[in-house]
């Protein structure tokens, strides 16, 4: 599908999508626990739809009660000393977060199960898991590093250490994993090098809300679970309740849009949230965008950008919209940690350099940095690398292009974001070519 994004001015009020990130860690701590779970504004990107996918496979029902709250009730523990999965294999979709979250907690599974996924996710590394499982346990073959997996538990808690250099997510199904094993005595993940912290920290407080056993925390290098009983706490209520957050990753190319092109009002992102992307406000401060954090959201106004330095580390998702803010500032952008970003979707930092050449603007890679040259967006045709942060990136560039920009492959999006285009156009965006969306929402709810 090809969509073309012409100039425009924005203007109006949009709601932020629902948060991934928050969405996935719900699903995985909703089959986990022992009580009924009513989760309120759920995600519906692919990702998340993946992500419920799983959940079913290995046990829980997902009912929808209206378009803006689902309940889940999981019976996965039901037997924690013996454990089997409703289903013998799970499919993660394209999502990197769901891979690594869940296989850990299939792997308590006594029971083998076929652990697969498509599109880029079948090209990306997996090794960590045929280094760390078989310490805990677990029987896997992979193929040579990649998917497909094939697991056979009980996962069973001990001491390790693991290199967090390459995704903190790793970590994140290893720790709820943990939470739910059976253990008989304090057991430590030591951590070297852990990347994206703001994400454990999310990992963590969600842990938290479902009565998950939640580890000592010692500065990120240490997490150590006392032995005790398995599962959920006890908790005083009968129900969980849980808001999915709005995404600041998404929310992002928002942000951004309206300091290039406004005047919008974005709504619905937590100033509190402890999202690792909120740190585009940082970068819209650094680069002079017309900024406003009011009570019903944030106030961005067109206005003049200065180039940049921001260290995106622990935040590597920022960098597509990082890269459409800095093209539109006076000036060279440094932004650190391209060493994050080759084994995204694609290898991100070569293909905003390709791409983003394409509409005229010099991207420059040198080491763990990137400068970018900022100057006159051009109108072209570019491509999206099937990579959904490239289409949006390359959308919100078009906005104060020359002339109209036209991605092919645009319907990427749907990984994370298959609303962004009509909330382009909700704030004045001219979008021209084929504008059709995957909703297997339905599908998810009625076991298809």
């Amino acid at each position: 599908m090809n969509i073309t994004i012409h100039p425009s001015k924005l203007s109006g009020n949009i709601y932020a999508a629902a948060s991934k990130s928050s969405m996935q860690r719900a699903c995985a701590a909703a089959l986990l626990s022992a009580q009924k779970v009513i989760i309120k504004n759920p995600g519906h990107s692919n990702d998340d739809i993946a992500a419920m996918g799983i959940i079913r496979a290995l046990g829980a029902e997902i009912m929808e009660i209206d378009k803006e709250t689902i309940a889940i009730e999981s019976r996965f523990l039901n037997d924690p000393a013996h454990i089997v999965s409703k289903e013998h294999a799970v499919n993660c979709g394209e999502s990197g977060l769901s891979i690594r979250m869940f296989t850990p907690i299939v792997s308590l599974c006594n029971n083998e199960v076929l652990i697969n996924g498509e599109g880029s996710l079948v090209t990306r590394p997996m090794d960590f898991f045929d280094e760390i499982l078989p310490q805990l346990g677990v029987s896997i073959v992979s193929n040579d590093g990649k998917l497909p997996l094939k697991v056979n538990g009980p996962l069973q808690p001990k001491d390790i250490t693991i290199d967090g250099s390459l995704s903190s997510q790793f970590l994140t199904g290893l720790l709820m994993a943990f939470a739910a094993a059976r253990t008989t005595g304090p057991v430590t993940i030591r951590v070297n090098d852990l990347k994206s912290r703001p994400y454990i920290d999310l990992t963590l407080n969600v842990m938290k809300q479902f009565g998950l056993q939640v580890p000592e925390n010692n500065n990120y290098e240490t997490f150590t679970f006392p032995g005790e009983k398995p599962g959920t706490s006890n908790l005083k209520s009968e129900t969980i309740n849980y808001t999915v957050e709005g995404d600041w990753s998404g929310g992002a190319f928002l942000l951004v849009a309206g300091a290039i092109a406004g005047d919008i009002r974005v709504q619905g992102l937590q100033q509190t949230s402890t999202q690792a992307d909120k740190k585009i406000i940082e970068a819209l401060m650094a680069a002079g965008a017309g900024m406003a954090m009011e009570a019903k959201g944030i106030v961005l106004h067109a206005a003049p950008l200065k180039a940049f330095e921001f260290d995106a580390t622990d935040c590597p998702d920022l960098f597509p919209p990082l890269v459409a803010l800095a093209a539109n500032c006076k000036g060279i952008t440094v932004i650190k940690g391209v060493s994050r970003l080759a084994h995204k979707e694609s290898d991100r930092g070569l293909t905003l350099q390709e791409e983003f050449g394409k509409m005229g603007i010099r991207v420059e890679l040198d080491g763990d940095f990137m400068r970018i040259h900022g100057g006159a967006v051009k109108g072209a045709r570019v491509h999206s690398r099937h990579d959904h942060r490239i289409a949006m990136a390359c959308a919100t560039a078009a906005l104060k292009a020359d002339g109209a920009v036209t991605i092919e492959e645009a319907e990427a999006i749907n990984k994370s974001y298959p609303d962004f285009y009509d909330h382009l156009k909700e704030l004045g965006t001219t979008v021209t070519g084929g504008l059709e969306y995957r909703d297997a929402l339905n599908k998810i709810y009625s076991g298809e």
